[in-house]
């Protein structure tokens, strides 16, 4: 097998510095948007107690050494998110951050082990203004790169089009037939009525598959490939179930205040009505860990300090952007390798 040139040959670098130079730019540009809107850029050290508490993300453990010999098992932060929200709570209110995260078990076209994080949050306001801040990020990145559209393979959509605005559950009845929300309807998601009619759609199911299981998998094979096609999409609503740093929804109990932006069948941005219940939030943590043991056999301690400043954050909205894959749409390049200055070693 034949290996590939590395990242620094002088003929593949030259290749994609214009990419590169470009990355800066629209860099310059974004750190330009926010300043004018008022926003202090933060940076948030990368070395914390616990890395997040999602059932399916993997961090990367490493162990710290005290000056008496201690030794303490730390973590690299796989977001920002708990030391932006710990900022809030401290009186920041309108925040942003560029910030090298980390993420196991992640390599691929659009994915790496290590990439760049833009996460910004607004305190006091709803998550509709940090849509719009993703919309206007979108055009500004498209506007910097000199690109009239944005492209990934064969898919491709404009950056300046009004943005898609969709509800799961609408995407779910559109693109796959089925009825999403009659399977939340009680206490506890139906599996058996979300399996029947993944199984309908032609989705294959396994026999210990739980709810979230099928849910993930009719999302990525149904309905992500669908999205941000022709135009900006905002993928809204997600069940709670699948929300678990997210407020409830005022409207619908049974959905929470996180949506999802798309463009050419890629997620570029995850962002939240934030939730500042202490206790429930301990709840979805503890459900998390239980769910990650389950199917990992590992589980990632709770930031008990992360849970005392949620009393004291005020409420806010926030989002985390994929600064790589952004650049990557923007620039029109096939992997996003190709815009990051120096891609992780494989």
């Amino acid at each position: 097998m034949t290996r590939r040139s590395p990242w620094w040959d002088k003929t593949i670098h030259a290749d994609r510095r214009p990419l590169l130079l470009l990355r800066n730019r629209i860099r310059d540009a974004i750190r330009e948007y926010f300043r004018a809107k008022g926003f202090i850029e933060v940076e948030c050290a990368a070395l914390q107690v616990s890395p997040g508490n999602e059932a399916h993300l993997h961090a990367f453990a490493t162990e710290r050494i005290g000056t008496d010999g201690a030794r303490r098992r730390m973590y690299l932060h796989t977001s920002p998110e708990f030391a932006c929200k710990k900022l809030l709570a401290a009186g920041e209110r309108k925040i942003y951050s560029f910030a090298s995260v980390y993420r196991n078990r992640e390599r691929g076209d659009q994915h790496a082990p290590e990439f760049t994080m833009l996460e910004w949050y607004r305190a006091g306001e709803s998550y509709d203004a940090v849509i719009k801040d993703c919309i206007s990020l979108v055009g500004l990145a498209a506007e910097t790169a000199g690109s009239k559209h944005f492209r990934f393979r064969e898919r491709q959509a404009d950056p300046f089009a009004a943005m898609e605005r969709v509800t799961v559950a609408d995407a779910f009845g559109t693109h796959a037939g089925i009825d999403l929300l009659s399977t939340i309807n009680g206490a506890e998601p139906n599996v058996s009525a979300l399996a029947a009619a993944a199984t309908k759609a032609g989705v294959k199911i396994s026999a210990d598959d739980t709810w979230s299981d099928i849910f993930s998998r009719v999302l990525v094979e149904r309905i992500e490939p669908n999205l941000g096609l022709g135009k900006p999409t905002i993928l809204d609503e997600y069940p709670r179930s699948e929300a678990a740093l997210a407020r409830a929804s005022a409207h619908d109990p049974r959905v929470a205040e996180r949506f999802e932006l798309f463009m050419c069948g890629v997620e570029l941005a995850n962002g939240f009505g934030e939730l500042t219940d202490a206790t429930e939030q301990r709840r979805r943590f503890e459900s998390e860990m239980d769910e990650k043991a389950r199917i990992y056999d590992e589980r990632y301690p709770i930031d008990e300090d992360f849970l005392a400043a949620l009393a004291a954050m005020p409420n806010a909205s926030g989002v985390a952007l994929g600064f790589d894959r952004l650049v990557m749409l923007a620039t029109a390049a096939d992997r996003i390798d190709r815009v990051m200055w120096t891609p992780p070693e494989d």
